[in-house]
């Protein structure tokens, strides 16, 4: 099947449709990924390669050491290769960029005109819109490791994730497993989980974005119903969706996201709570992954750790996606009452 698949990518042409043989096929959850990947690659040579003549844009960068001014590439220089010019510790600890002192960008996005920069990290002054980024990347990245956590023969449609709000004292996914209809995650399941974000967060992965069409979205979530169902709505304001990639995992997201994975200090994977829909939901029910993380560099013991962990076990209250009318924080008390 890889070796079939393979043979599409390279006969892939941007111009045609999605062809129904295509659209119907079944892809186990690693062959999906690859696809994925290979699509996400092939969109970003393409876009590099139209950029055509090279301009030059002046970024005037304002902070530590000093004031400077950076002559970069128009629609290929990022905030990231400004920070290299800067320092490897302006590179490494950047999360997120600021642009003319309005704009928040995303490290890895290209610069598309001139303008002032700003690098944000996580010791800034006022960390608000940071911290809603390294929320959204937390559960960007939980997507990730829970789509890599189970073996092939367990499929794992991920639906979505919700805006980021830190007072709910966790991030989330929530997340279809249709075979395993009454799973209980044991404590050793939940730590599995938890390492296996380590593991990608430790590696330093950029998270980089990735602007494509309605239709090559389409195209690369075919597997997955769920994304695709919300994928016309996304673009509906200007006919692009919003990707971001990790290693080889690709999602949806409208970002800006942190810069790269080693950003993601101290975590660690709570607890899964099963949510259902209505009666008319198409989706009966979904898994609801939370967990709670640290930005690397913020240092908190065992103890004052180990509270913020037992809240983030509770069901967070953020509104169900296949239920919206009812408030999870009803069903975090029926389950309460039931424990």
């Amino acid at each position: 099947m890889k070796r079939n698949i393979q043979c599409l990518f390279k006969s892939y042409n941007y111009n045609q449709n999605i062809t129904t043989t295509l659209s119907k096929r079944f892809l186990s959850s690693q062959d999906a990924i690859d696809r994925r990947h290979h699509l996400f690659m092939l969109e970003k040579k393409r876009q590099i390669e139209n950029v055509g003549r090279i301009e030059k844009i002046e970024i005037n960068y304002k902070g530590i050491p000093k004031d400077c001014t950076l002559i970069m590439n128009k629609d290929i220089s990022t905030p990231y290769d400004c920070a290299k010019h800067l320092s490897e510790w302006h590179a490494d600890t950047s999360a997120l960029a600021l642009l003319d002192g309005t704009v928040y960008w995303d490290m890895h996005k290209p610069l598309t005109e001139s303008c002032s920069l700003e690098l944000q990290n996580f010791n800034v002054s006022e960390p608000q819109q940071v911290n809603k980024a390294f929320w959204r990347s937390c559960s960007l990245v939980l997507g990730a490791c829970v789509t890599a956590a189970f073996k092939d023969n367990v499929p794992v449609k991920l639906h979505s994730f919700p805006g980021p709000d830190i007072r709910s004292g966790s991030f989330i996914y929530d997340i279809d497993l249709p075979s395993l209809p009454d799973w209980k995650p044991t404590q050793q399941e939940l730590h599995t989980l938890s390492a296996e974000y380590v593991m990608l967060s430790r590696k330093g992965l950029p998270i980089e974005r990735l602007d494509v069409s309605e239709q090559l979205a389409m195209e690369m979530f075919v597997d997955n119903e769920h994304k695709s169902s919300q994928i016309p709505s996304i673009a509906r304001a200007n006919g692009k969706v919003t990707l971001y990639k990790v290693d080889k995992h690709v999602d949806i997201s409208k970002g800006p996201l942190i810069g790269n994975t080693a950003q993601i200090g101290k975590l660690a994977i709570c607890s899964i709570h099963k949510i259902t829909g209505s009666s008319e939901s198409d989706v009966k029910q979904l898994y609801r992954f939370q967990g709670v993380a640290l930005p690397t560099g913020v240092v908190l013991n065992h103890f004052a750790f180990s509270i913020i962990m037992e809240r983030a076990k509770k069901l967070n209250s953020a509104r169900s996606p296949i239920n919206p009318f009812v408030d999870t924080r009803e069903l975090q008390q029926s389950i309460a009452a039931s424990a």
